[in-house]
């Protein structure tokens, strides 16, 4: 049955639609009374929000003081967001814990997952439930994680996709790196060591390890455990034949 809310005091409680009397009219105007009662409660403790009445927030949700809420972001379930944080507009948030500093950069959806203090994500990230943020670590553009670890200072910052996956401090993950965690039956780890540089367009073939201090050459199809310290890549040797396009050209004009 669709689930309704109501005011209790100054919180918002779930209620089954039998409960909730009234016309949808009337439901929906209790709904954005109930919500802008949140608001001005977050507002009174600190918490900046510009243009509320564009905002979903729900009643569980917790922020503390210094931080800014920009217009249609949507804070929904249990979350709790630290000090200093800057939430940026049409963001989605769903019983997740943010530490002090943070940034949210637009347009991503976070859930069931936490971010550590100081971490950047976004903009248009996608942090599915498990994902594990931590300080002054980067998730990028378009990256998506799920059961995803980042340690202290890891990047992300490009077209990613990062499932079961362990990186470890200090590490970069290129542009287009994939960990390929389900074969089709079950998800296998990806565990990353510290400070190690993932080549872009990488596909890592779970279950795999990766060691500190190692480099994967960019464009690389890693399937074995790639030793600390080493170079692991694995690619077709360029071919370059000279001349190629003049003779197509002229092939191309004596068919026509």
């Amino acid at each position: 049955m669709a689930k309704l809310v109501r005011v209790v005091g100054e919180r918002i409680v779930a209620v089954e639609e039998n409960e909730a009397a009234g016309t949808i009219a009337e439901q929906v105007a209790r709904d954005q009374a109930a919500r802008a009662a949140t608001a001005s409660r977050l507002i009174d403790q600190g918490v900046t929000i510009f243009r509320p009445e564009t905002c979903v927030l729900d009643a569980e949700v917790e922020i503390a003081p210094g931080t800014v809420i920009e217009p249609y972001v949507q804070l929904l379930g249990p979350t709790k967001i630290g000090a200093e944080c800057l939430i940026r507009s049409y963001t989605v948030i769903d019983s997740c814990t943010l530490g002090d500093k943070v940034l949210i950069r637009q347009s991503c959806v976070l859930t069931d997952s936490s971010v550590a203090e100081g971490a950047k994500i976004g903009p248009f990230a996608h942090l599915r439930p498990g994902s594990e943020i931590g300080p002054d670590a980067h998730v990028g553009n378009f990256v998506e994680t799920k059961k995803a670890k980042l340690g202290k200072g890891a990047k992300a910052n490009h077209l990613t996709y990062l499932g079961d996956a362990e990186i470890g401090e200090g590490s970069n993950i290129g542009a287009g790196t994939i960990t390929c965690n389900y074969d089709g039956v079950n998800k296998h780890m990806t565990r990353i060591g510290k400070r190690v540089f993932v080549g872009s367009d990488s596909t890592l073939v779970a279950p795999l390890t990766i060691e500190d201090d190692s480099y994967i050459g960019a464009g690389s199809c890693i399937t074995k455990t790639v030793p600390s310290g080493s170079l692991s890549l694995s690619r077709p040797h360029q071919v370059i034949i000279d001349g190629w396009v003049e003779g197509r050209r002229a092939r191309g004009k004596s068919k026509s």
